[in-house]
C-alpha cells in the first residue's frame, strides 16, 4: 500500500532545522518534519534547582504544548483549564530525558537550561521533531554559556553526543518510517525511538495498537528508526556547520 504523501517505507518527510528563529533566548530551531512545525527554545539560568544546589551539577529540562490550533480542530489550551494533561506530562518527561542524555551536567557546572517545545502545526510525530530540534536549541544555549566563559568544562565536554529521535510503526502490514499524522493514527503498531549520533538507543517507547508484534517486527522497526535517526543526526550536524 502506498504511502499518503508517496514515500519510500524507510524515507523520512522533509527534515529543515532553522537556527536562530526567535530573538530572544540563548538557543531556538524552528524544526520541521513535513507537516509537523515545532519552535524550540533554549532558556539559560544561572544556578540550579534547590535540592540540586552545591553539587556541581547543572541541569536540563523540558515543557511541551501545543498551539490551540495545530490540529485540525481547536483544542482549548491547559492553561485555561486550569491542568496541565497527563499527555503533556509524558511528553515534556520524554523530551528533557532524552537532551539530558547528551549532556555531562557536571562540565555544564550549576546552570539550568530549560527547553520550551511548543507545536505550531502537528502532522505526527511533534515529540520525536521537539527532540531533535531541541538537541540544536540546547547545543546553541552551551554555546552562548561557553562564550561567557560560564561552563566549568570545555564546551565539547558538555555536549558530548547529538540525540535524535523518529517515529516508527507498522501501517498495513509494512513497516514505516517517521509517520504522518494520517498514518499515525492506522498504525497497528507504534513507535517513538530516541538515539544518539552514534546510533546507541536512549529510550524506546512500543505500543501495538491493535494487538500485539513479534520480535521479528521489533527488530525491523528499530533497524529502520536506527537508520533514520543517523540520517537526522547528519541532518543536526549540518544545521550547526550553517
Amino acid at each position: 500500500m502506498a504511502r499518503p504523501d508517496g514515500r519510500r517505507p524507510d524515507q523520512l518527510r522533509p527534515v529543515t532545522l532553522t537556527r536562530g528563529w526567535s530573538t530572544h533566548p540563548e538557543g531556538s530551531v524552528l524544526v520541521e518534519f513535513g507537516g509537523t512545525r515545532v519552535l524550540c527554545t533554549a532558556s539559560v539560568t544561572e544556578g540550579v534547582p534547590r535540592w540540586r544546589k552545591g553539587s556541581g551539577l547543572g541541569w536540563v529540562t523540558a515543557e511541551y504544548a501545543m498551539l490551540p490550533r495545530a490540529t485540525n480542530t481547536r483544542s482549548d489550551r491547559e492553561s485555561v483549564r486550569g491542568k496541565i494533561g497527563g499527555r503533556t506530562h509524558e511528553i515534556s518527561r520524554l523530551i528533557g530525558r532524552s537532551l539530558r542524555a547528551c549532556v555531562d551536567l557536571k562540565a555544564l557546572g550549576e546552570n539550568s537550561i530549560v527547553l520550551d517545545c511548543d507545536v505550531l502545526q502537528a502532522d505526527g510525530g511533534t515529540r520525536t521533531a521537539a527532540i531533535t530540534g531541541g538537541y540544536v536549541a540546547l547545543y546553541d544555549a552551551v554555546s552562548w554559556l561557553a562564550a561567557r566563559k560560564s561552563l566549568a568544562g570545555k564546551p565539547e565536554k558538555v555536549m558530548h553526543r547529538s540525540v535524535a529521535a523518529v517515529s516508527v510503526g507498522i501501517v498495513a502490514g509494512e513497516p514505516r518510517l517517521d509517520l504522518c499524522y494520517e498514518e499515525d493514527v492506522a498504525a497497528e503498531v507504534d513507535m517513538n525511538v530516541v538515539c544518539t549520533g552514534e546510533g546507541d538507543f536512549v529510550e524506546v517507547q512500543g505500543t501495538g495498537e491493535a494487538g500485539v508484534f513479534s520480535r521479528a517486527q521489533l527488530d525491523a522497526l528499530l533497524d529502520v528508526a536506527s537508520l533514520g535517526c543517523l540520517d537526522l543526526a547528519e541532518a543536526q550536524r549540518k544545521a550547526l556547520a550553517s
